[in-house]
């Protein structure tokens, strides 16, 4: 009766132990100091924005740190020129947009934020895409890859954007450039984006849909 009695004592010890671990761990992670960027346009026609710091930082090997002066961009594929750019000739080479855009994360949160960039339409164009051309695949620095189908980029205007919020975009959050995949989760938001393949494949599926994430990603 007594060991009874001591296991007793025992589980209670311990559960209120993990229990004051886990306050201990909420209290901790919500103390936990957020990034500041001085700076940032916090309101754009009249629309209030989200800081920079409200957008999460996922990924799936960490942050990727890519130089501006080394930094190549590819378009290939279903093209009928190849092409490449630095960081400087795709600003410099296309016209720049902006406009304010939610990203919804399939987590919960969302951030509302004044992305500027180029119409990825324009980078297409450049590359001209023939007949056979059905889907368009982005591949990041880390190896994380997703889709879209051509005519969604033709439908809106999609930005590959370089700023957020006024200011280029941090390396933590994508620089030197992410994908703004408006109407879509934030999953096709790809960032630190280095290559656009064309391809025929209707099927395509990247890193989080071939893991049961759907396809098409449209927020209802």
């Amino acid at each position: 009766m007594a060991r009874t009695r001591n296991q007793k004592h025992l589980l209670i010890g311990v559960g209120a132990i993990f229990l004051v671990l886990l306050i201990s761990f909420g209290i901790y992670t919500q103390s936990q100091p957020r990034r500041l960027y001085p700076g940032e346009v916090r309101e754009y026609k009249g629309e209030k924005l989200s800081s920079i710091s409200d957008i999460d930082e996922n990924a799936i090997r960490g942050n990727q740190i890519l130089s501006e002066s080394n930094y190549n961009l590819t378009i290939t594929g279903e093209v009928n020129k190849k092409q490449l750019f630095t960081y400087n000739e795709i600003l410099g080479k296309f016209q720049h947009y902006e406009k304010a855009v939610t990203l919804s994360c399939v987590e919960g949160w969302s951030a509302t934020i004044l992305w500027e960039g180029i119409l990825v339409r324009d980078l297409l164009d450049s590359a001209e895409t023939n007949q056979t051309a059905r889907t368009v695949i982005f591949h990041a620095a880390d190896g994380y890859t997703t889709s879209m189908p051509l005519e969604y980029f033709y439908d809106k205007d999609i930005l590959m954007a370089h700023k957020m919020n006024g200011l280029v975009i941090p390396p933590e959050k994508g620089f030197p450039f992410q994908l703004v995949a408006e109407d879509k989760y934030g999953y096709k938001w790809i960032k630190w984006i280095t290559k656009i393949e064309v391809s025929n494949n209707e099927n395509y599926k990247g890193y989080w849909e071939s893991r049961g994430y759907p396809n098409d990603a449209d927020i209802p």
